[in-house]
């Protein structure tokens, strides 16, 4: 077999067998096969596609070339969530105690955030003490104790996604969906929950610009996993909008505790409940409305933020000390006329955060936990000028500057009202 004879096939639009795909995936994991070679067949994916067969196989590939997390140790339904990114995303916080605090189970491996998207993981190091570097065992004994534990991603998951991923973001081929679907289902496939309800965001904000192609990831992804054995659902959401009012960090800590609690903004609330009832219906019998309306109950009763102190106290983290810590300087941005917000770049306000301090350009960058934004108006709400637009907070004065620049480019102002696309697009189950 020569790689050549296959990217060849596949430049012809064949689909190859499992035993090619073996000899291409692990041949360039173990260099046999060279940059240029897999740049190709990557190419060729891009342009040619991939039938189903092919994909379910370069996912189980991947998934097999590093470790796999066996949680049958857990007592109890386990239930994982992923999302496709976003700006202000920070369901993840408020949804693993949440559903402890249902009764379902939660070890959730999260990553940290690269470019203008947000990282769970550099979320909650912003509290101090909180530790996310646990071995599976620690992991498996905290969620078999109070039911959730958010830890940081194993570096030993599907290491073939990670080394072609990387090849992928230099070769202009990262948004092909079935390599996109391909990659995240080896790593959440790697860890044995039972159930995966997945977030699909498209907009401005995310990396499917629109809901058509967002539906057609979640489908594919669906396939695979009901393939793997998982119970799959997939909640296709919009992020033309930031989500929430705040992105940074510990910011996002602060609104995900308003969420616990009951008092959360709307978007966010409405959003984690459609999740929140898909992964809680996955855990028991009950429809997904019955599921929803329980899940709003324990943000309402106290409970899930309970569950979520247990988990910040289990991890070594001190929530009263992060909660009085302030940002050193901040700033405002007021509306510049009377009108109405038409549109806002959402990916734009995502770089201006990142250019604040909250987020990473290269994967070595250190962040600031107290830089941040707050966003009072959202697209389609009228304002008068001089109205408060975005509140920047940072611990330089020096970003403000770069920041604001690219907040008033992300922002159109107009003089008709305009419509939004629905929060919530499609439930797929």
């Amino acid at each position: 077999m020569r790689a050549y004879d296959l990217l060849e096939k596949k430049k012809r639009g064949e689909a190859l067998s499992q035993e090619e795909l073996h000899f291409l995936i692990d041949g360039y994991v173990q260099g046999e096969i060279p940059d240029y070679q897999m740049a190709a067949f990557l190419m060729a994916v891009c342009l040619r596609g991939m039938t189903d067969q092919e994909t379910e196989a370069m996912t189980q590939i991947m998934r097999a070339s590093g470790a796999q997390i066996d949680l049958a140790g857990i007592e109890g339904p386990t239930v994982d969530k992923h999302s496709t990114g976003g700006v202000g995303d920070k369901t993840t916080l408020v949804l693993a105690p949440a559903i402890a605090a249902l009764g379902g189970r939660m070890m959730k491996m999260s990553g940290r955030g690269l470019g203008y998207t947000g990282g769970t993981i550099d979320k909650l190091e912003s509290i101090p003490g909180f530790r996310t570097a646990l071995s599976t065992e620690e992991a498996v004994a905290q969620v078999n104790r109070i039911g959730v534990c958010i830890l940081g991603q194993s570096e030993d998951l599907a290491p073939a996604d990670k080394k072609i991923y990387a090849l992928r973001d230099l070769t202009a081929t990262v948004d092909s969906v079935p390599l996109i679907a391909a990659s995240i289902m080896s790593k959440k496939l790697a860890v044995g929950n039972q159930g995966i309800v997945l977030d699909v965001t498209y907009g401005s904000g995310a990396f499917m610009k629109t809901p058509e192609a967002a539906v057609q990831l979640a489908q594919k992804m669906i396939h695979i996993g009901r393939s793997a054995g998982r119970k799959m659902a997939a909640v296709i959401s919009s992020m033309e909008i930031p989500l929430g009012h705040y992105v940074g960090n510990l910011c996002e800590i602060r609104e995900a505790i308003d969420t616990l609690c009951g008092r959360g903004p709307e978007d966010l609330t409405e959003v984690c409940a459609e999740l929140g009832g898909a992964m809680w219906a996955l855990c028991c019998d009950k429809d997904r409305e019955t599921c929803r309306e329980e899940f709003l109950g324990v943000l309402q009763n106290g409970q899930a933020f309970e569950k979520f102190q247990q988990m910040v106290r289990a991890q070594g983290g001190d929530l009263d000390a992060a909660l009085e810590q302030k940002a050193g300087y901040t700033r405002e941005i007021r509306a510049w006329k009377s009108g109405y917000v038409t549109h806002m770049d959402t990916e734009k306000i995502g770089i201006a955060v990142m250019t604040l301090g909250a987020g990473r350009k290269r994967k070595e960058d250190s962040i600031d936990p107290l830089a941040g934004l707050f966003v009072a108006h959202k697209t389609g709400e009228y304002i008068e000028g001089g109205d408060l637009l975005f509140r920047m907070e940072a611990s330089s004065r020096e970003r403000f500057a770069s920041a604001e620049e690219i907040l008033c480019s992300a922002v159109t102002m107009g003089n008709d009202p305009v419509s939004t696309p629905p929060l919530l697009y499609k439930i797929l189950h």
